[in-house]
């Protein structure tokens, strides 16, 4: 008699009819899966829409982790439903789908994007060059700036961060985490032009994050918003010096011209022969007074930049820095099978700043037994940073977003990519593979 393979799963998921209106309750549904390592909550959700529930609204587009647009709520953790696959979880724990905390729900995991981009314009998220030019900019890969910015440009504004920050509930006016990452990520490219008036925009906000790193946590880009919103926290030290400065350039360019003569009239109470009593000889006598309360003002502008310098370091300076690679180990070098290329999901602990993140990045390893050698690759392709998979049947290392292929020994064979794919340093130590972590 042939076993069943699989699991079953009991799945709530979240309904809200708009027409009916209230809180909105869970239904219950049983589905059998049969390879769960194999099967995304949006292959489940799927599968209930057109076996189960066929009213049952979500959404959502590319499938392949880029466009964001299917980020719910799972187990009570904010992510994308084509990117978590149900071996995530326990084979014995039940599944929940809620929608996105603090966006209005449309119908059932569907949720209005509306206030979130609002938030998102008010930020002056698009770039405005500063000198215009015909040619494309070159960036280097290695420079300070844009090593820096790391990977926080490739947001996809799905939306998880805002759902997993509990300020974004107390604070209306907080622009919530991305937003800020992408306010951020402008600040710090020198060739913008809006400085200034994004500042200003996003000064107020960076004070409402309470530094939970719940945005971090969840983010399914690994884009830590914590360390972009603690850079402009580090900005707004400087803040009071730099409205200081621009007051004072207003002022230079409102007063008369040079030469010109503003103290011909003499005020009223001079005019009268009632020298005491007139504003001139006030603002003699408070001269010493505005003299010390701007020393004290001073010293304690000083202290706070001290005080703010230490704790911005700490926030931000550290994971800004320089880091030494973290030696992950990989498996044994016998278990890998010559000729071919293996995934492994690696998983370690990341350091930023003073916070500890688990992280679990997916690397290609290739055994080339007639060079007896070992060679490492990245997995993000370097077009736009989605998943490469190796097709053995095709020999090539494949990427579902935009076509996006190379050859065994990374080079780009079709698509967009502009290079080949990165490799990753790694020794083997007692017949054990370490891969270096940056």
């Amino acid at each position: 008699m042939a076993q069943e393979q699989g699991n079953t799963r009991k799945v709530a998921i979240y309904r809200y009819d708009p027409t009916v209106g209230g809180d909105g309750h869970y239904d219950h549904y049983d589905l059998h899966i049969e390879d769960e390592t194999n099967t995304t909550i949006l292959d489940v959700l799927l599968r209930i829409q057109r076996e189960q529930d066929s009213t049952l609204a979500f959404r959502y587009a590319c499938r392949v982790n880029m466009c964001g647009s299917c980020a719910v709520v799972i187990n009570g953790r904010e992510g994308l439903a084509c990117k978590t696959n149900v071996s995530d979880f326990a084979e014995s724990k039940d599944l929940t789908i809620r929608p996105l905390n603090h966006f209005p729900v449309v119908k059932d995991l569907v949720v209005d994007m509306g206030p979130f981009f609002e938030k998102y314009e008010e930020c002056l998220p698009f770039f405005e060059p500063r000198d215009m030019s015909e040619e494309p900019a070159i960036i280097r890969p290695d420079s300070i700036e844009r090593r820096a910015i790391g990977f926080s440009t490739e947001c996809i504004a799905c939306g998880c961060c805002v759902s997993s920050c509990t300020m974004v509930n107390y604070h209306d006016g907080y622009a919530g985490p991305a937003p800020l990452n992408r306010a951020f990520t402008l600040l710090l490219d020198s060739r913008d032009a809006l400085y200034e008036e994004r500042l200003d925009r996003v000064l107020q906000s960076c004070y409402n994050c309470r530094t939970e790193f719940n945005c971090t946590e969840v983010c399914p880009k690994e884009i830590s918003c914590t360390r972009s919103i603690k850079f402009i926290q580090r900005l707004a030290i400087k803040e009071p010096f730099r409205a200081k400065a621009k007051s004072k350039a207003e002022a230079a360019a409102s007063a008369p011209a040079h030469g010109e003569n503003v103290a011909a009239e003499p005020c009223a109470a001079h005019a009268s022969g009632e020298a005491g009593q007139c504003g001139c000889d006030e603002n003699l006598d408070t001269g010493r007074r505005n003299f010390l309360a701007k020393v004290t003002v001073g010293l304690g502008a000083v202290s706070a930049l001290t005080v703010g310098g230490v704790l911005a370091s700490t926030f931000v300076g550290q994971s800004l820095d320089k880091k030494e690679p973290v030696w992950v180990p990989a498996g044994k070098l016998g278990d890998l099978k010559e000729g071919d290329v293996t995934t492994v999901n690696l998983r370690y602990v990341e350091n930023v700043g003073f916070y500890n993140q688990e992280r679990v990045k997916p690397v290609m390893i290739y055994r080339n037994q007639e060079e007896d050698k070992v060679v490492v690759y990245d997995s993000r392709c370097t077009h736009l940073g989605c998943s490469v998979h190796w097709d053995a049947r095709q020999k090539l290392f494949l990427c579902a977003c935009h076509g996006g292929a190379f050859e065994l020994d990374g080079s780009v064979k079709a698509g967009p990519p502009p290079r080949p794919l990165a490799t990753l340093e790694h020794r083997v130590e007692n017949g054990n593979i370490l891969i270096a972590m940056v």
